[in-house]
């Protein structure tokens, strides 16, 4: 392969899945968006029955603390500012799981990877390098990609006089490595997204909750001896909600990047176990 093409297809690997530096913001916006006007919907919340004059719900009376929740989603958004950036965290991780889980699913190619590494591993010890290369046009994944780099290799090496065996060897190691590497930025690409909101969800809703208990503290201590009652449940309220989830958040972050690492650690066992069939086969036979 030459150089002009292993560019494109570096280029090709960093331009595949989501853009995060456009997506992210968009994500953001939605769960702002959720937490105003659906979280905070004044069906979910109902007049305090201890003020006089209040017959209807609105936008502003959410503003001055009239209202009392009047459901979950009305309880959620009572949880304070923190709220909609979890929320924004939550749906980021939702929506590059379903696109690791796509570029992945593409990744791993048509039909069962085992056997294809079966099938392949078959051909190479009968020294049938053109069926295995058709192998990999059938598999049509990072695996076969990698491979048919590989057998492209050995047999532009088999014709080669004037390179040594240990040469050729090197050569052709060299060969899977590199499209190897052209092919890992495509299955690791944003799992660093996924990795880093594992952490950080949990420290943003550990800011809420402390946000929360401040808030509980103050009206504990604000009212003299008699404490508001309204204020103190509304901060401790406020500081759970955040907790819960941050927690919940990052639970699932870090479950779903486990997932897929696993799934490339998988595929890249996959491609070393061919590869090292690949090496066997040219020093058997050439």
């Amino acid at each position: 392969m030459n150089v002009s093409n292993n560019e494109e297809q570096v280029v090709a690997k960093k331009l595949g899945g989501l853009n995060p530096a456009l997506i992210i913001p968009i994500l953001i916006a939605i769960g702002i968006t959720i937490y105003l006007f659906v979280l905070g919907s004044p069906g979910n919340f109902k007049a305090d029955p201890r003020l006089n004059g209040l017959s209807s719900v609105s936008f502003s009376d959410l503003e001055t603390k009239e209202l009392h929740p009047d459901g979950f989603l009305g309880i959620i958004y009572m949880g304070g500012p923190i709220v909609p950036i979890l929320i924004s965290f939550m749906i980021i991780v939702i929506v590059f799981a379903i696109e690791r889980s796509l570029v992945l699913g593409k990744a791993a190619g048509k039909g069962n990877v085992d056997n294809f590494v079966v099938n392949v591993r078959s051909l190479l010890n009968r020294n049938k390098v053109d069926e295995a290369i058709v192998e990999c046009d059938n598999q049509q994944g990072s695996v076969g990609n990698v491979v048919k780099e590989g057998l492209t290799t050995y047999k532009a090496l088999t014709h080669d006089s004037t390179m040594t065996k240990e040469q050729k060897m090197v050569a052709l190691n060299k060969s899977i490595e590199e499209a190897t590497t052209l092919e890992m930025p495509m299955l690791e690409k944003n799992m660093m997204i996924l990795s880093t909101l594992g952490t950080v969800a949990t420290l943003v809703a550990l800011l809420g909750t402390v946000i929360g208990m401040i808030k509980a503290f103050h009206a504990l201590g604000s009212g003299g001896g008699t404490p508001d009652s309204a204020a103190l449940s509304i901060g401790i309220s406020e500081a759970l909600v955040n907790t819960a989830l941050g927690i919940g958040t990052s639970a699932v972050a870090i479950i779903i990047y486990n997932y897929f690492t696993s799934k490339i650690d998988g595929l890249t066992f996959k491609i070393d176990e061919i590869a090292m069939s690949i090496q066997q086969s040219f020093a058997e036979f050439h």
